[in-house]
């Protein structure tokens, strides 16, 4: 299988990381798979969530737990795995705007684009979908759900696939199923 960028999308507890992890096994195959992690254990639930995702993922994958630095951490080992899943960038861009002011997310992304091009594993990346919802009621909820918003957008247009996943179930957005009217 040639090298692709596949983007999960889905709302919160929707089953995306265990469609992606599925998707990884698939395609790794007996090639070897690299968990990227971006949660921290800030509280008990988050630590609980944490030791439930450790317990899922098959034991022979390998795992890179960094909450802010993707591209330092993976850009020196990420040619020695078939298959890159990161999950997630929900996470990643709030760890990002909560740590850095002024953080150009966008920029970043492309930093994740520069690594993802720069070798030869295929990626499977997580992200949650949170433009469904009401408009949040605070500021900071506001600029988290627009940065993301743009990033998803930023990540799903490179993206060779897009999956949307709701109760389980898988949605291909990209490419699509059915070829979209001409306008």
């Amino acid at each position: 299988m040639s090298k692709r960028l596949t983007l999960i999308l889905g709302g919160r507890r929707a089953g995306k990381s265990t469609y992606a992890q599925r998707l990884a096994g698939e395609r790794a195959r007996d090639g070897r798979v690299l968990f990227v992690a971006t949660a921290e254990p800030l509280d008990d639930d988050m630590s609980e969530r944490i030791r439930k995702h450790r317990e899922d993922r098959p034991a022979e994958w390998d795992t890179l737990e960094t909450p802010l630095d993707i591209v330092g951490e993976l850009a020196p080992i990420a040619d020695r795995f078939d298959i890159v899943l990161l999950d997630c960038l929900t996470l990643w861009v709030s760890n990002l705007l909560l740590a850095e002011d002024d953080v150009d997310v966008l920029d970043q992304t492309r930093r994740l684009f520069d690594c993802y091009h720069a070798q030869d594993a295929s990626w499977i990346v997580v992200s949650n979908e949170v433009g469904l919802g009401v408009v949040p009621s605070n500021r900071l909820s506001r600029d988290f759900s627009d940065e993301l918003g743009r990033v998803n957008q930023l990540v799903a247009s490179e993206a060779d696939e897009v999956t949307f996943i709701a109760a389980g179930l898988p949605l291909r957005l990209k490419p699509p199923e059915i070829q979209p009217f001409d306008q």
